[in-house]
């Protein structure tokens, strides 16, 4: 008689599992940081999921600080990326063969298109309705305002962010168990890493603005040091400063050292007109 997948011990999340995640993932902009931004109350999000797959404390630490690493996107949407992330701990707690480098690299290739989505949406479309609708009834005093200011925000995004949980998860299961039937894991895995730089570099870019409006020469001749470096390559300066900044974390000095720096180097530049 063949055993199920139950009688061979294999680990399963349960409904009950996924609601649990549903419910801690309303701490996304609780905990908000400016090192890693929302990984905290992502990792927090994910405990019950990890809990039930991971019983020995050194595997379980090790999943803990794999979510701890640096996430950000439209909280409103973040449970369909914790489905998707729960799907893949629980194909890696049942395959030693798993690839866990895959888990990060999808969440990393994800946090900045479904932002993209996920800001348009419910920041600047669903917001913008439920407060013309609410600040209209508003303004003639009457109490329907706020009242539906609060429900026509909350209860789409709501919605969206139970079933999300769900979603994310069955997509993951079946997406992992077709990627692995097709040998397509170590292109996944390539591709997601590949979306990823260009998702920080992206945010490199957009995220960290300097600018030195020295002038070198007089009257219509004179240029700006800025649009020196400007010429070479946009945005030069920003990339060289993420590089710092990267070049000390990995010489494991403090974040909070690095920020104080940043700041002391900024003041001081600011006042002796560099900035």
């Amino acid at each position: 008689m063949m055993k199920t997948s139950n009688e061979n011990n294999e680990l399963k999340i349960t409904k009950k599992d996924l609601s649990k995640v549903f419910w801690r993932s309303f701490q996304m902009e609780f905990s908000w940081n400016y090192e890693r931004q929302m990984n905290l109350a992502y990792c927090y999000a994910m405990i019950p999921i990890l809990k039930k797959l991971y019983k020995s404390k050194e595997a379980m630490a090790t999943a803990l600080k794999r979510h701890l690493e640096f996430f950000n996107t439209t909280p409103h949407i973040v449970t369909l990326i914790l489905g998707i992330n729960a799907a893949m701990e629980e194909e890696n707690a049942n395959d030693p063969n798993f690839d866990v480098s895959t888990i990060d690299n999808i969440k990393t290739s994800l946090m900045g298109p479904l932002a993209g989505i996920g800001d348009s949406f419910f920041w600047g479309t669903l917001r913008l309705i439920a407060t013309g609708v609410g600040t209209s009834l508003a303004l003639q005093g009457n109490i329907l305002g706020p009242i539906l200011f609060i429900l026509i925000f909350n209860i789409p995004h709501l919605l969206f962010r139970y079933f999300a949980t769900s979603w994310g998860y069955k997509l993951g299961t079946g997406f992992l168990k077709k990627i692995q039937e097709n040998g397509m894991m170590g292109s996944l895995t390539l591709g997601a890493s590949i979306i990823g730089l260009m998702v920080v570099g992206g945010m490199t870019a957009s995220m960290i603005d300097i600018n030195i409006p020295l002038k070198i020469g007089t009257g219509e001749n004179a240029v700006t040091v800025q649009s020196i470096f400007d010429d070479i390559v946009p945005r030069i300066l920003s990339l060289g400063a993420f590089g710092a900044v990267f070049y000390l974390l990995k010489k494991e000095v403090k974040a909070l050292t690095i920020l104080l720096g940043l700041a002391v180097f900024g003041i001081l530049g600011s006042l002796i007109g560099i900035f």
